[in-house]
Parts: structure tokens; C-alpha cells; sequence
């Protein structure tokens, strides 16, 4: 099936896809997903046993996640979600969702929920929120591994990345109500969609922290040394990572390795997440923009990079917001060491590597 014109993007590419397919049950793939030969018969028996089965997903594995140390770092990021989050919010019933490939749909619970929209660009999670509103139950299978491609560029993760999070933040402009009015889930399980769904916010909360450094440092940083308690919600994460590399790895001593890598990069996109939001909140014109993704099966890099010349992304002037933040960053920390100031020390310097090396993996490619 090939479409004429982009009309809807990927919603549109689905819904014209499911028009014309045949069956009850719908398997959906990005290309650069490869599914196991028993997907199926892994994935049919939970339909059979339930008819109010809706979709069940599988979780994701990678293809190249050994390639570089920016897949490597995704790797982990992505491993966290699958292998804790989703497990969690599936069994817990805390509004479960679809991640947009490597799953199975019945027809049915697509066609109740009002099928596929175009009105966000997570028309994964927007299906997802309105199906479970319906009062359909997912399944989310975490032995079942359908491997695909990380994107193997900076440029396409921060382009990913800011998707996601137009995304996220169109579903909770437009469910939000609907979520917080539902007497089909506890209070915690809608607190918790709500949560997921403006995790992206935290990109400029912390951009606002960093800027707020500099005027901190030069009224002598009046903060009480009994806020700094609060930083050890931080550990969360970090325990959550460690976590799922254990639970599916061998060699996850190994894979941890990388783990600065990912801490470097969650600071680094935050310019680009938060250009994102602002253009869910002011209403800009927003269109799908598809990543390109790392070929695994090539000769040598030159190859790969000949392979991927005619589909890359256009420079971002996002750079130059990463590069001012940075020097900024630069500036409050020497600051801060004129001043003998070191509340700010450690943030500070991390924003100087987080923006630095995003900038470099950037103008590097």
C-alpha cells in the first residue's frame, strides 16, 4: 500500500492501512522492526482467552544499541521504560499504552475508541488514552522481544524526543479532564497518567533552575542547606536503570557503562523538548516528522553515512540555545568559585557537560 499524499501523517498511513486489511487483529511494525517468527503465537492466546482484550505490546529490543555510545545510552533509557514502567503500569492498570510499533490491535477496541486521529502526534498514546477509557484491558509482554533501530544520529534523538513530547502534551491538554473525571481507575493510577503524560515538562523546569544559578550566586545563594534532602528523589531513576539492565542482561555491569552518556544527553535535549512544548502551548503549526534511524548492517561508517546522506535532518538553530546555555552554565560556575559559593557546583558543571556534548554530537554529523 502506497499512499499518494501525507495526509494525517502516521495516524493517516494507519487508518488507511486498517480500511483495507482483512482481519480482526491488526500487528503493527515500524520498518525498521523485526519481529520474532512466534510473535504470533506468543501474542494470539491472550486475545483468545479475553474478548475484552484490546492490544496487546511487546517490548522492544535493539538492533544497534552496541553501535555507539549515544545508542548505547538510548538503549538503557529505553530498557528502563519497557522493562519497569510498562511492566508496572500494565498490571497496576495505570493507563496502560501502546508505543506504536511492535504491538497487536483487535479491530474492534480500534474502531470503539473512534480509531486512529490525527489531532496529536502520538496517535499511539492518543488511542491508547481514549481505548482505556472505553474500559478495554491491555497486556504488555516483556519476554516477548520484537528488536528494532535506535536512532543513530544527535539530530534525530533530539527530533524523537521533541515528537514525544508534543505528543505527550497534546494528550494531556485533550485527556486531561477526562482522566482526572474517570471512576474506572483509582486516584493514583490517573495522578500517575497525568504525571507520564507532563513528564517532558521537566526539561524546562530544570532550564529555569539553571538560569536562576547566576541570581542565586550574586544574593549569596540564600538557601537553606535542608532543600538539598530534596535531591535525593533523584536517586530514583538512576536505581530504576540499574534495575532493568540486571533483570534482561548478562552483561549489565558492561552496559552501564554508558549510563553517564544517557545522563549527559537527557540535560543536553532539553532546549529541544522545551522549544517543543512551547509550540503545543502558543499553538504552533505542528507536523510529524519521522526519524531517520542507524542502519546495523553495513560495511564500515563511510558506507553508513553515504546510506543516511539522503535523509537527514536540516541544521536546528536549536544549537545555538545549547551553546548559550552552556556558556552561561560556564559563567555561574566561575562565579561561583570567585564567590566560594558550592551549592551550585555540581549542577552547574553538569550543564556544562550536558549542553557541551550535545552541541558536539550535533555539529559533528
Amino acid at each position: 500500500l502506497h499512499r499518494t499524499e501525507r495526509a494525517s501523517f502516521k495516524a493517516g498511513a494507519l487508518a488507511q492501512a486498517t480500511a483495507v486489511a482483512a482481519g480482526e487483529f491488526i500487528a503493527i511494525f515500524d520498518a525498521d522492526f523485526q519481529p520474532p517468527p512466534t510473535f504470533l503465537r506468543h501474542t494470539m492466546p491472550y486475545f483468545i482467552a479475553d474478548n475484552n482484550m484490546g492490544m496487546i505490546q511487546t517490548r522492544w529490543g535493539h538492533l544497534n544499541d552496541q553501535t555507539s555510545p549515544l545508542t548505547a545510552a538510548q538503549a538503557i533509557a529505553m530498557d528502563k521504560h519497557f522493562m519497569i514502567e510498562q511492566t508496572v503500569r500494565h498490571r497496576a492498570d495505570f493507563y496502560p499504552k501502546f508505543n506504536g510499533t511492535a504491538g497487536i490491535w483487535r479491530r474492534s477496541c480500534v474502531e470503539d475508541a473512534g480509531g486512529w486521529r490525527d489531532d496529536t502526534v502520538c496517535e499511539d498514546l492518543c488511542l491508547s488514552t481514549r481505548a482505556i477509557l472505553k474500559g478495554w484491558d491491555f497486556q504488555f509482554l516483556p519476554d516477548v522481544v520484537t528488536p528494532g533501530e535506535l536512532p543513530a544520529s544527535m539530530s534525530a534523538y533530539k527530533n524523537q524526543q521533541a515528537r514525544w513530547a508534543k505528543g505527550s502534551m497534546q494528550c494531556l491538554i485533550k485527556f486531561g479532564k477526562d482522566i482526572l473525571t474517570d471512576t474506572q481507575h483509582s486516584l493514583l493510577a490517573r495522578v500517575y497518567a497525568l504525571l507520564t503524560m507532563s513528564g517532558y515538562l521537566a526539561h524546562p523546569f530544570l532550564i529555569t533552575l539553571i538560569l536562576c544559578q547566576i541570581p542565586l550566586i550574586l544574593l549569596g545563594y540564600p538557601l537553606s542547606p535542608k532543600l538539598m534532602a530534596f535531591s535525593i528523589a533523584g536517586l530514583g531513576q538512576p536505581v530504576l536503570f540499574l534495575l532493568s539492565q540486571q533483570l534482561i542482561y548478562a552483561d549489565w555491569r558492561k552496559r552501564l557503562r554508558h549510563f553517564p552518556t544517557l545522563m549527559l544527553i537527557s540535560l543536553g535535549i532539553g532546549p529541544a523538548v522545551t522549544r517543543a512544548l512551547l509550540q503545543i502551548i502558543f499553538k504552533r503549526h505542528h507536523a510529524f516528522i519521522r526519524t531517520p534511524k542507524g542502519q546495523e548492517n553495513v560495511l564500515n561508517l563511510k558506507q553508513e553515512k553515504r546510506k543516511l546522506e539522503g535523509y537527514r535532518l536540516p541544521f536546528d538553530n536549536i544549537i545555538m540555545v545549547e551553546i548559550g546555555l552552556a556558556l552561561y552554565a560556564a559563567a555561574g560556575l566561575i562565579l561561583a568559585f570567585l564567590n566560594g559559593i558550592w551549592g551550585p557546583v555540581f549542577l552547574l558543571t553538569f550543564a556544562i557537560l550536558g549542553y557541551s556534548f550535545v552541541v558536539y554530537l550535533s555539529l559533528k554529523e
